[in-house]
């Protein structure tokens, strides 16, 4: 591929983010433009405190799991790490990326910043980013697949060539979840990128990476239900098929966070006629509880980590200087020989 040619592939990528936030901008609208701004103050208001506090455990749980994906890319490089600077770099790093978009180049910084402070070098850094979007993307594989059986049929569309389209993406899921599993069973040689050697996990290693996913998708999806449930009655089966298939597409939308993709699809997929304005509440207090709060909370986390940092380092200067300082006062007074 030429210069020109990846140049245009780049700002197509780039600009697609724009053009689905614009799309699912107008159905939010299309869809929301009959209710006043306090009818949607008044669903998130009406939410049950009860279910509020089963979110937000839902969420803290959620976090925990997307840690995991630091703890088995420490162990996918052969190091060790404290479960404190793990815990704390994976939390700090998702809670940026869930918003910001882009996983890798956003939360990469933040791990690249927290792990070469902890002696990491950065090619371990690079491998680890990778080995985590690879984690992810087998989690998408299988909750794909699960998606597609468990998402009502009206949500693929009426046409043929949509039920085809949604058949293919769910071949390949199939297709790329075996191959990468296959891998894992069969292929022992490391993968070289740039000079760079990427091992192929072990099978322990790719079901713990699936599991791990999934398990960072299903609690997300639990801090939406428990806000959902007081006002729409839907089975949990058939939830969590709309809810991977809305949060897949948002996620490769390239949209940050699929902000408004996943309302939009969310809102268009879910069977049954339901009062929008009462599903729009349910999603602001899932974007709240989800993506704000641990944003927040990370923020206030990192801010005092830095600040704490420079105060470190401005004592052992300090110190430093008295040292030489007292040094020198003693080879002044020292009598000469």
């Amino acid at each position: 591929m030429s210069i020109k040619a990846k140049r245009l592939v780049k700002k197509i990528v780039s600009w697609s983010g724009l053009f689905f936030f614009g799309l699912a901008a107008y159905m939010l609208y299309h869809q929301l433009s009959k209710y006043d701004f306090a009818d949607i103050q008044n669903a998130v208001l009406s939410i049950p405190g009860k279910n509020l506090l089963m979110a937000a455990a839902a969420s803290f749980l959620g976090y925990v799991a997307l840690s995991s994906y630091d703890f088995l890319a420490i162990r996918y490089i052969g190091r060790k790490l404290s479960p404190l600077k793990w815990i704390f770099a994976g939390f700090i790093g998702f809670s940026v990326s869930n918003n910001a978009g882009h996983a890798v180049v956003s939360g990469g910084a933040i791990r690249y910043r927290l792990y070469t402070r902890w002696r990491f070098h950065a090619s371990d850094i690079v491998k680890m980013v990778t080995f985590s979007g690879f984690t992810y993307l087998v989690a998408c594989f299988f909750l794909i697949i699960l998606g597609y059986f468990l998402t009502p049929d009206h949500a693929f569309g009426e046409g043929s060539i949509s039920h085809m389209t949604t058949l293919i993406i769910t071949i390949v899921s199939a297709a790329g979840l075996a191959l990468y599993f296959g891998m894992s069973l069969f292929y022992k040689k490391p993968i070289m990128i740039k000079d760079m050697a990427f091992e192929i996990p072990s099978l322990k290693m790719a079901l713990a990476q699936v599991f791990i996913g999934g398990a960072d998708i299903l609690m997300a999806s639990l801090v939406l239900y428990f806000s959902l449930i007081p006002f729409v009655q839907i089975p949990f089966d058939v939830f969590i098929g709309v809810f991977i298939i809305a949060q897949v597409l948002g996620v490769f939308s390239q949209v940050p966070g699929g902000l408004g993709v996943f309302e939009g699809l969310f809102m268009y997929i879910i069977p049954g006629e339901h009062n929008q304005v009462l599903l729009f509440g349910a999603l602001v207090a899932y974007r709240v509880i989800y993506y704000l709060f641990p944003l927040v909370i990370s923020g206030v986390i990192l801010l005092t980590y830095e600040g704490y940092l420079r105060y470190i380092k401005s004592r052992r200067l300090l110190e430093y200087m008295k040292e030489k300082k007292q040094k020198l006062v003693h080879l002044r007074e020292k009598p000469n020989c």
